[in-house]
């Protein structure tokens, strides 16, 4: 009933939540995307996307049809891996962002161990801008991370927003600096951060820096400060700054799923799109 190539269009626009970027992931004209998405529209009888000339959004049917479509996939690509008797053997050096320790990051991962036992998959998380530097000196094989607004590099896993949060008793004072809770360099967040603030002439002062998620989020529940986070992965216990607190606009930013560029092996070409196709459930946080 349903077209897997459709489906997998429905997944790259979900979690682009663009027709112009889910046709440049897939390879296709954005009139093929479009295409797709009314044919499983007219499959379903429902509407999937709302969208207009500035927005895309899912709908609650289209959630809905984002969960089957991914269970549609993973069982159509475990049937392909068993009947053409491929194995996938060898070392992946694979390395995750800090911003993915509370998502559903570690559930890819486990499916992937399932389906390619004989893959020795090796685990770094780190900052961002630290996984892209060792990316680039051969040290990894393939990064999931935060890229820099300016930065080609990478396949889009999902674009987002970065927002101010904090705890919800939280109180700043327009007549003091803003107490930050950042990564060391060379964190991205803590780079359009420091950036934003500077461009509009607020002042800023460091209240906590960690190298750690968690010691972040346990610094701004205790109300240390404010830090720059994606809007698809607020921790729990904590929330958006409010637009009335007057605090900067922070951007956009992509995340993505990057390998090197020479010579990219079979198991990192695997994980790459088994991380493509879950994207979705990687701005939802894990339960």
């Amino acid at each position: 009933m349903y077209d897997p190539g459709q489906l997998r269009t429905l997944l790259a626009v979900a979690q682009t939540l663009s027709f112009t970027q889910a046709a440049r992931r897939l390879g296709l004209r954005q009139s093929t995307v479009s295409q797709h998405v009314r044919r499983l529209e007219d499959a379903t009888g429902r509407t999937l996307f709302t969208r207009d000339t500035h927005s895309v959004e899912l709908t609650e049917d289209g959630e809905a049809m984002l969960g089957f479509a991914r269970r549609i996939l993973e069982v159509h690509e475990q049937a392909a891996s068993f009947f053409t008797g491929t194995r996938l053997r060898g070392r992946l050096r694979f390395g995750a962002s800090e911003d993915f320790v509370l998502t559903r990051l570690p559930e890819i991962l486990e499916s992937f161990r399932a389906e390619h036992p004989e893959v020795d998959l090796e685990l770094t998380v780190e900052l961002s801008g630290t996984l892209h530097a060792q990316l680039d000196a051969g040290k990894l094989d393939l990064v999931l991370a935060k890229r820099r607004p300016e930065d080609p590099r990478g396949e889009s896993v999902w674009h987002d927003r970065l927002v101010w949060i904090g705890s919800e008793r939280l109180r700043i004072d327009q007549d003091r600096p803003v107490p930050l809770i950042v990564y060391p360099p060379p964190g991205i967040s803590r780079a359009l951060a420091l950036e934003a603030l500077e461009r509009h002439g607020r002042a800023w002062r460091i209240a906590c820096t960690s190298g750690s998620l968690n010691g972040l989020v346990a610094a701004a529940r205790a109300g240390l400060g404010v830090m720059a986070h994606s809007r698809g992965l607020i921790p729990p216990g904590l929330v958006r700054v409010p637009d009335r607190v007057g605090l900067p606009e922070l951007g956009e930013v992509d995340f993505v799923v990057r390998s090197a560029t020479r010579d990219e092996s079979e198991p990192a070409r695997a994980l790459a799109q088994a991380i493509l196709a879950g994207g979705d459930r990687l701005h939802r946080s894990a339960r």
